[in-house]
């Protein structure tokens, strides 16, 4: 298990994407941010939807994306849907 895979949310697959654009810590995940680290996984899976969008937000606070507050899912909403 990789260091990305102990985080909320990101199981193999997320992981493996995550390290093909350079983010393969949990440390490079914070710096990045959600939505940049997002936009990065979407140049090179367009297929990139919004649950995998709040999943990385999920990640970054230590939470299942479930558990994020309602403000804060609708602000991605929003922003996931503005792209």
């Amino acid at each position: 298990m990789s260091q990305m895979e102990k985080l909320p949310n990101i199981g193999k697959v997320v992981a493996r994407e995550l390290e093909a654009v350079g983010i393969d810590t949990p440390e490079k995940l914070r710096a990045a941010g959600t939505k940049e680290a997002f936009l990065k996984l979407k140049q090179n899976d367009p297929s990139s939807c919004l649950h995998k969008l709040m999943g990385l937000e999920g990640a970054i606070q230590g939470v299942r994306k479930y558990d994020l507050p309602d403000e804060v899912k609708q602000e991605l909403k929003d922003w996931f849907n503005s792209l």
